[in-house]
């Protein structure tokens, strides 16, 4: 979170809100970069080129990250205000 150039004053998602649009970008980054991400990675595997893996990797790295930033903003919404 310190890395981000837009990030919370406390730099944790633990007392930040996840507004709508974060979760819908973190799901589209999951889609279109998670998922190829690990079909390249299947491919490179399988025809062993190893720049295909790493880049497949990255992806998924990408898109797990995305991924979790929108479920844990969903995760807000579902869980009842304090």
């Amino acid at each position: 979170m310190a890395l981000m150039w837009s990030r919370p004053g406390g730099l944790s998602l633990r007392t930040t809100w996840v507004t709508p649009a974060t979760i819908w970008l973190g799901l589209a980054v999951l889609v279109a970069l998670g998922l190829p991400g690990l079909g390249a990675v299947l491919y490179g595997v399988t025809s062993r080129q190893v720049l295909v893996v790493l880049g497949g990797l990255v992806a998924a790295a990408l898109g797990a990250g995305g991924g979790t930033v929108a479920l844990y903003g969903i995760r807000q919404r579902r869980l009842p205000l304090h």
